[in-house]
């Protein structure tokens, strides 16, 4: 009888109780273990674009954005990690470049992380997302871009113009954080000269570690981090990172610069339309 005086939203009320009373942790500890794993095996082997599966995954579940962003940069120094830590005589060279790097790029970080609740994103993302598809059709055309390492003559325009350039992804890197490692790799192709597997060891150590975990920490101020999903993250960012790493140097710059431009492509995409929704 007492299931006459039931309207729809009681008894849609009592469905949520018995639905979220069910166990489902171990379905979704699943889920985030494999999207993060893969989406840091794609990203360890092109230089980025993690964001691309793992943020929307942890906002999806549930968590809000700017905790989801805060896991997911902590998440990535697990891929930093990983990627380095496999890469890690390839660095040795590159210790005068990776100081530059941070030196110049930290700053922005923090810069880009102070702004996060006051900027409107949707314009940044509209630029980051066609800069990323245009950085793609750029990869694709030229053919030979990252297959091998040359020694680039740089001038004192050329070497203030890189650290101008670091700055300004450093502040992309705080606020929106997509695609900026990416950003990093292309660039130092560009003016060193690196190959694409050089310049992305280069961009897991400074990026991936250092950025990244400035970037986390200082948005976990905002919100508090929730460590069971972070435990996830963790672990499959991590074991990506090193998984990627290894197919990268199993297979060379080839599949490297095809990963590469697939990830630029896809990431422009999906802030492209991201930003247009936004304005909606």
């Amino acid at each position: 009888m007492v299931f006459k005086n039931l309207n729809f939203d009681s008894m849609l009320y009592l469905l949520t109780i018995f639905v979220d009373s069910q166990d489902h942790s171990i379905y979704k500890s699943i889920t985030i273990f494999l999207i993060s794993f893969f989406s840091n095996t794609f990203s360890a082997i092109s230089g980025g674009g993690a964001g691309l599966f793992q943020l929307p995954a942890l906002i999806l579940s549930g968590v809000p954005y700017y905790q989801a962003l805060a896991s997911h940069k902590l998440a990535t120094v697990a891929l930093g990690i990983g990627g380095s830590l496999r890469n890690y005589k390839s660095l040795r060279n590159d210790i005068y470049i990776a100081v530059q790097i941070l030196i110049f790029g930290l700053p922005g970080v923090i810069f880009g992380a102070s702004l996060v609740e006051f900027i409107s994103e949707q314009y940044l993302y509209l630029i980051l997302g066609v800069f990323s598809i245009l950085l793609a059709f750029y990869s694709f055309i030229r053919s030979d871009l990252g297959l091998t390492s040359v020694n680039n003559n740089l001038n004192f325009i050329h070497k203030i113009r890189f650290l101008i350039f670091i700055f300004f992804i450093g502040i992309l890197n705080g606020s929106i954080s997509s695609g900026t490692g990416l950003l990093v790799t292309i660039l130092l192709i560009k003016t060193f000269g690196m190959d694409f597997l050089r310049a992305i060891s280069l961009t897991f150590f400074t990026v991936g570690i250092f950025w990244n975990f400035t970037g986390a920490i200082y948005l976990s101020k905002i919100g508090t981090v929730p460590q069971n999903i972070l435990f996830l993250l963790l672990i499959g960012s991590f074991a990506g990172g090193y998984f990627g790493a290894h197919l990268s140097k199993l297979k060379g710059n080839v599949l490297v610069k095809k990963t590469f431009t697939t990830v630029c492509l896809l990431v422009g995409i999906s802030l492209f339309i991201k930003s247009i929704m936004s304005f909606f």
